[in-house]
C-alpha cells in the first residue's frame, strides 16, 4: 500500500505559503529527495501554478546545482491536479484529476508502490481533517510572514499526530514529521478510569 504524505513550507507564525520562506540548497536537497523516491504529488490549481516556475529549468539550467536537481526531480514526477477551472496542464508529467480528491487518495492508498505526496494547503488541510494523511512533513523556517494564509485555519475536527522525527537544517529551518496518534488519552481520561 502506499502511503499518503504532505509536505508544505510554513513559517513561525503558521502561514502555509511557499513563496514566504526562501530554502536554501540544503532545503531544496531534502525536497529533491522526496520527489525522486515518490510515485506521485497531487496538486492543487494554486500550488501546481507555483511548481510551474521550475519547468524552464530543466531546458535551461541555473548553473545552481540543488535548484537545477529540483527542477529535475519535479519535471518527470507524476503530478495530479485538481481543478475545476484549468482545462490543460501544459506539463508533460502532469494531468487533471478525473476522480475525486478523496477517490484518488483511497485509490492510492489501495496500490502498491512509492508513497503518494501532497504539496498543495487546501488538499492537505482537506485530507488532514478526513483522516486521510499518513504522514504530514511541516517545514518550518526561521521566518515571520505577518500576513498571509494560515496553513490549520480550515480544519474542524480535533486531530491528534505523534512527531516521529526531526530534522534541523543550517538555515534554521527545521523539519517535524508526524503520523497520526493510533491511541492518545489525556489526563482527563486517566481521572476518569480512577
Amino acid at each position: 500500500m502506499s502511503r499518503i504524505i504532505a509536505g508544505i513550507n510554513m513559517t513561525l507564525d503558521g502561514v502555509g505559503d511557499h513563496t514566504a520562506v526562501l530554502p536554501d540548497a540544503e532545503v531544496h536537497d531534502h525536497y529533491t529527495e522526496l520527489l525522486s523516491n515518490a510515485g506521485a504529488i497531487l496538486y492543487g490549481r494554486i500550488t501546481y501554478a507555483l511548481m510551474q516556475y521550475w519547468q524552464p529549468m530543466v531546458a535551461a539550467p541555473t548553473g545552481v546545482r540543488s535548484m537545477d536537481d529540483f527542477a529535475r526531480a519535479i519535471d518527470v514526477l507524476p503530478k495530479i491536479v485538481f481543478s475545476r477551472t484549468l482545462r490543460d496542464t501544459a506539463w508533460h508529467s502532469a494531468t487533471l484529476a478525473e476522480r475525486s480528491l478523496v477517490d484518488e487518495v483511497r485509490y492510492h492508498k489501495q496500490q502498491p508502490g512509492k508513497d503518494v505526496l501532497v504539496g498543495s494547503r487546501s488538499l492537505i488541510m482537506q485530507l488532514l481533517d478526513l483522516g486521510l494523511i499518513d504522514e504530514l512533513q511541516l517545514m518550518v523556517h526561521p521566518v515571520i510572514a505577518g500576513s498571509g494564509g494560515l496553513l490549520f485555519t480550515d480544519i474542524t475536527h480535533r486531530t491528534l499526530l505523534t512527531l516521529v522525527r526531526t530534522q534541523t537544517f543550517g538555515s534554521g529551518a527545521v523539519l517535524l514529521c508526524y503520523a497520526p496518534a493510533t491511541h492518545a488519552t489525556t489526563l482527563t481520561d486517566h481521572e476518569h478510569d480512577a
